[in-house]
């Protein structure tokens, strides 16, 4: 009998995971459940892994006998590795598993998978509502109708924002997320440009126009939008001298990593006018502390990282998890193998 561990949290829950593995595998084995504290309190480093909810002695004492463990958040440090000498299997429902030490658990024989493209469809549509809001000033407007004001300055030319439609909007990463928002922004009337020196040329081609030079993409773009993965190349890959090359009154979105973009540059971008405006779902540091220049940036649309919660994502996230511990149990090769 094996005993599996739903190391939950209160978007996918330990009941949505143990719901959906008994759907997968059946009667036969025995699921035990533990609830993290994430998202109502933040992620954070654990040890030395990152994006991580609760403690490692809390998930010591869960992982006692476990051969299995699902979860989107739990710390599986080297010290936790180690100390759960039964743990066989670890599926992260999430696109990253950043919250395991990949290493430690390919020298202790553990296979580690993830849940690619759970979130992808619920990303590129919160992209275009930010890309929107941002564009079009939709939170200001809104802020001043609440307080009373019908605020007919916003319907003036140089208040009421630009548009999709006819804009060129430059993407850079054309992965599941950014092609999604790619046929999106086509469907609305923008020019999509593509950089992605990552993806295969055809994929790349039916998104838009590809780009070779990430220069190039920037100096033709309306608005950009990131949606690349942070790797130690990609951190800072929007700085000053970056954003100075995007054209007087851009916008600039950002709804993949924070650390993606230079927030100080950014802030300087929005307060010197030069850019029209911007919208962040994630940010560097997460969240912002108070005296962070981004909560007095002018223009600038925040979200609480939000992009990729909806309720289909979380069942996107148990299901693909129980699936691949299905094929595990019945000594399958494994989909989403990444250790």
């Amino acid at each position: 009998m094996t005993t599996i561990l739903a190391a939950g949290d209160h978007f996918v829950a330990p009941e949505l995971f143990a719901r959906e593995l008994d759907a997968e595998i059946g009667s036969g084995h025995t699921i035990t459940r533990l609830h993290l504290p994430w998202p109502l309190t933040p992620f954070g480093p654990v040890g030395e892994v990152t994006e991580a909810s609760g403690d490692e002695r809390t998930l010591l004492d869960a992982l006692d006998g476990v051969q299995v463990c699902v979860t989107q958040m739990a710390p599986l440090t080297r010290k936790v590795l180690e100390g759960s000498p039964e743990l066989r299997l670890v599926v992260v429902g999430r696109g990253g598993p950043v919250n395991v030490n990949l290493e430690a658990a390919r020298e202790r024989g553990v296979q580690v998978c993830n849940t690619p493209g759970r979130n992808a469809a619920a990303t590129a549509e919160y992209t275009l509502g930010l890309m929107l809001a941002a564009m079009r000033r939709i939170p200001e407007t809104s802020a001043a109708l609440a307080e009373g004001r019908w605020a007919g300055e916003f319907y003036t030319y140089d208040n009421c924002g630009p548009g999709v439609d006819g804009s060129t909007v430059g993407l850079i990463g054309c992965g599941a997320v950014g092609s999604r928002v790619a046929r999106a922004l086509t469907a609305l009337g923008a020019r999509v440009l593509v950089y992605d020196p990552y993806a295969d040329p055809a994929v790349l081609r039916e998104a838009g126009t590809p780009v070779g030079e990430l220069a190039d993409l920037l100096r033709r773009s309306d608005v950009v939008s990131l949606h690349a993965r942070l790797t130690p190349e990609t951190r800072g890959l929007l700085g000053a001298r970056e954003l100075a090359l995007l054209p007087e009154g851009a916008v600039v979105v950002n709804c993949a990593r924070g650390a993606l973009l230079d927030e100080d540059a950014l802030c300087d971008a929005l307060e010197s006018g030069r850019l029209a405006a911007a919208g962040l779902d994630v940010f560097a540091v997460e969240p912002p502390p108070p005296d962070s220049r981004l909560r007095s940036a002018p223009r600038l649309v925040m979200t609480p990282h939000l992009a990729g919660a909806n309720t289909a994502v979380a069942h996107n996230a148990a299901r693909i998890a129980a699936a691949e511990v299905g094929r595990f149990l019945r000594g399958e090769p494994p989909a989403h193998r990444v250790a």
